[in-house]
């Protein structure tokens, strides 16, 4: 008896033309005896139709063509339902995928995607909204403001809003934070929400994350010159940094002096004073390699 798999592609992101992804999944899903039934995102109304999809041929599998932002519509139209999602990257920010190690090898993705085992992965709920990767308060998400309201996309529309990013950086916060029964307050010119450990650039920001144990880490940064950025560009995230707070925890409020700009995921969410942050453990399953 054929297995059902549900392909839920975003056609328009990374700029990319997802004809050719298109025609080797359907080579793929033919060649494994797979009834594939295909679905591109229009950005109206994604999340119920992909429940009216799942309801109506029950997949095994979920395969998602795009990146973080369609990876979480999916995430979220399915999290009641026991299905497993396997992903293609194909957007302008991939970072969980990075973070899962997933090859670039189309052909390799395919078999993990499709064939794979998975694990159990948490996500985080912040004012309502799901996150199931990086979300953040300050400089990034500027960038990603900055980067929604550019017509020049992928790896050189980030580049070049960072470069007016870090130019036009505003003034440091103050936040004050609640978490495992403390409350502390820092200045900060970005504070990190990180169910895992990377930026979609391969960029460590918290190299002790893990995206199953049940907790979440809040990074702050005190301070982000240009040596600092260097370092963690490099790899080189210095935890032991006075300029560099990690704080662990399954639940937390975050309260800010003045409105700064913030982002789930990729998407940028508006400029925030106040954020309550909560631990959604092991809410899907993810095929990995």
């Amino acid at each position: 008896m054929k297995k059902n798999i549900l392909f839920v592609v975003n056609p328009i992101s990374g700029d990319l033309d997802k004809s050719d992804l298109i025609e080797a999944v359907e080579e793929f899903a033919s060649t494994n005896n797979f009834d594939l039934e295909v679905y591109e995102t229009t950005g109206k109304d994604d999340l119920r139709k992909i429940q009216i999809l799942y309801n109506k041929y029950t997949p095994e599998r979920i395969i998602v063509a795009g990146g973080d932002g369609t990876i979480k519509i999916v995430a979220e139209a399915v999290e009641e339902f026991d299905v497993i999602i396997g992903i293609l990257p194909a957007g302008s920010a991939n970072g969980l995928s990075v973070d899962l190690n997933l090859p670039t090898d189309i052909e390799a993705n395919l078999k993990i995607a499709f064939l794979h085992h998975y694990i159990e992965m948490d996500m985080i709920c912040i004012n309502g909204k799901k996150s199931i990767h990086l979300s953040d308060l300050g400089l990034n998400a500027n960038l990603v403001k900055n980067y929604e309201q550019s017509d020049v996309r992928g790896f050189w529309g980030y580049a070049l809003q960072a470069f007016t990013t870090l130019t036009e950086s505003e003034e440091p916060f103050v936040a004050t934070i609640s978490a495992n029964n403390k409350s502390v307050e820092h200045t900060a010119r970005m504070i990190v929400i990180a169910n895992s450990q990377k930026y979609g650039t391969g960029v460590i920001i918290n190299p002790n994350g893990a995206m199953n144990d049940g907790k979440f880490e809040l990074v702050i940064l005190k301070s982000l010159d240009l040596l600092l950025i260097g370092k963690i560009i490099t790899g080189n995230m210095p935890i032991d940094s006075d300029d560099i707070v990690i704080i662990s925890t399954d639940k937390a409020t975050i309260k800010i002096d003045y409105p700064v700009n913030f982002q789930i995921d990729g998407e940028y969410c508006g400029a925030q004073t106040d954020l309550n942050i909560y631990i959604l453990h092991k809410q899907m399953k993810i095929a990995v390699p």
